[in-house]
C-alpha cells in the first residue's frame, strides 16, 4: 500500500504492454514437468512488498518456517521496496522467471495473459466463501477470481481537535459546504496553517480524487463497467478540489504536486493542518509521537445518501509454474488461517479482507470508522487490464488540474481518452 509507488511504474507498465504484445508465456524455474500431473516442486518462490522495516520480514520468515514443516516445501522469500518491486518482478515475468506467489497492487494484467492461477485453482472454497464481497468483486477479472487479497486500508477524515477549538469548530464537518466553512476558519488562524493538506501529486493522486467523488457519487466506472472518468460528478468534484486550493487558498502550496508521506502527512503530523484524509498507519505514527490531538470522522458528503469510503487492497497472485499447483494452494490454505492472515494484518496497521477477520478487527474501537465502512467500501476498477494504463496517466495528469489554471474538464477528458483508448 505504501502510497501507489510511482517511482518506477512508468517502466513496469511498458514493460507489461509489451509482454501483453508477444504473448508473454509463463517459463518455469521449478523442477518436474508441467500440467497438474506432473512431478511435484520441492520449493516455491514469494515476491512480496514491503509494508514496513519492522514487520514484513519477519512475519514472512517465520511464516516460511511454519509452511516447510506443515507441508515438507521450501517457501524462499524475496522481500522488495514498494519502489522497486514493479520493475523487478516484471523483469522476472518477461524473463519467464515468475515467482510462484508475487504480492504486488494489480493482476488484472497478468490474468488477461493467462499467467495467474484462478481462485477454483488454488484457494480453499472455505477461503473464497469468507472473503469480503468488494474485495472479491474488485479481484474478479472476466468472471474468475484472480487477485487474492493479502490485506486492505480504508480512508476516513482526520481532523486536529487543537486546531479545530482555536477555530471555534464544534465537530467535524459532514457536508461539503461545512468542510469548505471549516478550511477557511482554520485557515485564518495564520501561523502557516492550512485548513486542508490536499495530495494530488503523483503518489496516490488517484485516491484522494477517488474519495471525494465517490462522496459526491461520482465513480470511475458504471455498473456496467462503462468509464465515466469525466462524468459531471467527477467533473463537479475536482472543481471543488481547485476552488479549495486556488479561489479559497485553504490548501498547502502546489497541492497538485504535493505527495502524500512526504508533503501532506507531515503537515498535520506537526500540527499545520487542519483536515486530511488519512488511514491506520497515519494513526499509528500520530499515537508514537503524541504531538497531535486528532479525531476522525467519516467524510463529508454531498449528493450520496451518506457518508462513503475508498478503499485499497494489495494481491497475492499466483503464477502458473509446472508442477507448482499444489504447492501454490498450500500456501494460500496457510496465509489464510486467521493466526496467520490476522496476525499480519495487526502487525503492519492495516485492515481485514474476510468476513471473520472483521469480528477480530471489530473489537478495537480506535478501527470502528473504518470496521463500519469496510463492507461496502469502494475501490478502483483494478479488475479492469486498462486500469494500469489510466492508473498511471491519472497520478501523472490530474494534479494539473488544481494549478491556477488547469482546467478540471479538460483533464478528465484527456483521461476518459486514455481509458476508451484501452490497454
Amino acid at each position: 500500500m505504501a502510497g501507489t509507488r510511482t517511482a518506477l511504474f512508468a517502466a513496469a507498465i511498458a514493460a507489461l504492454m509489451a509482454l501483453a504484445g508477444c504473448g508473454g508465456g509463463t517459463g518455469s524455474s521449478t523442477s518436474g514437468g508441467g500440467g497438474n500431473g506432473s512431478k511435484q516442486v520441492s520449493s516455491i518462490k514469494l515476491v512480496a512488498a514491503e509494508y514496513s522495516a519492522d514487520h514484513t520480514k519477519a512475519f514472512w520468515d517465520q511464516f516460511a518456517k511454519t509452511y516447510k514443516q506443515k507441508y515438507s516445501i521450501d517457501l524462499n522469500v524475496q522481500i522488495i521496496s514498494w519502489d522497486d518491486i514493479a520493475q523487478q518482478s516484471t523483469t522476472m515475468v518477461q524473463n519467464n522467471n515468475p515467482p510462484d506467489i508475487l504480492n504486488i497492487n494489480y493482476y488484472s494484467s497478468y490474468a488477461k495473459d493467462n499467467l495467474l492461477y484462478s481462485a477454483d485453482e488454488v484457494l480453499p472454497s472455505s477461503v473464497q466463501s469468507d472473503l469480503l464481497d468488494s474485495f472479491k468483486t474488485s479481484g474478479t477479472f472476466q468472471g474468475k477470481l484472480y487477485g487474492f487479497p493479502d490485506l486492505s486500508s480504508a480512508r476516513a477524515l482526520f481532523y486536529n481537535k487543537t486546531l479545530f477549538q482555536r477555530a471555534g469548530i464544534s465537530a467535524p464537518p459532514t457536508t461539503w459546504n461545512d468542510f469548505e466553512a471549516d478550511a477557511k476558519k482554520v485557515t485564518a488562524l495564520g501561523g502557516g496553517v492550512v485548513g486542508y493538506a490536499e495530495p494530488l501529486g503523483p503518489e496516490e493522486a488517484q485516491a484522494e480524487f477517488s474519495i471525494w467523488t465517490f462522496n459526491n457519487g461520482g465513480n470511475w466506472q458504471d455498473d456496467s463497467g462503462h468509464w465515466t472518468i469525466n462524468s459531471d460528478r467527477n467533473v463537479q468534484t475536482l472543481q471543488f478540489l481547485k476552488k479549495l486550493a486556488v479561489t479559497d487558498k485553504v490548501t498547502q502550496n502546489n497541492p497538485g504536486k504535493t505527495n502524500r508521506t512526504d508533503g501532506a502527512f507531515p503537515l498535520f503530523e506537526n500540527n499545520k493542518a487542519g483536515m486530511i484524509v488519512g488511514f491506520g498507519p497515519l494513526s499509528a505514527t500520530l499515537d508514537k509521537d503524541k504531538k497531535v490531538n486528532y479525531g476522525i470522522a467519516p467524510m463529508p458528503y454531498q449528493n450520496v445518501s451518506g457518508p462513503q469510503t475508498y478503499g485499497v487492497t494489495d494481491y497475492l497472485d499466483a503464477f502458473k509454474k509446472p508442477g507448482n499447483q499444489q504447492a501454490v494452494k498450500d500456501f494460500y490454505e496457510l496465509y489464510y488461517q486467521p493466526d496467520q492472515v490476522n496476525t499480519w494484518i495487526k502487525s503492519e496497521g492495516f485492515l481485514p479482507v474476510t468476513k471473520s477477520g472483521l469480528n477480530v478487527f471489530s473489537a478495537d474501537t480506535a478501527l470502528k470508522v473504518y470496521i463500519d465502512t469496510l463492507p461496502n467500501i469502494h475501490l478502483t476498477p483494478n479488475q479492469d487490464p486498462t486500469w494500469d494504463k489510466v492508473l498511471l496517466a491519472v497520478q501523472q495528469q490530474i494534479g494539473a488540474a488544481v494549478a491556477p489554471n488547469g482546467d478540471p474538464k479538460k483533464v478528465l477528458d484527456a483521461l476518459q481518452q486514455t481509458a476508451q483508448a484501452g490497454g
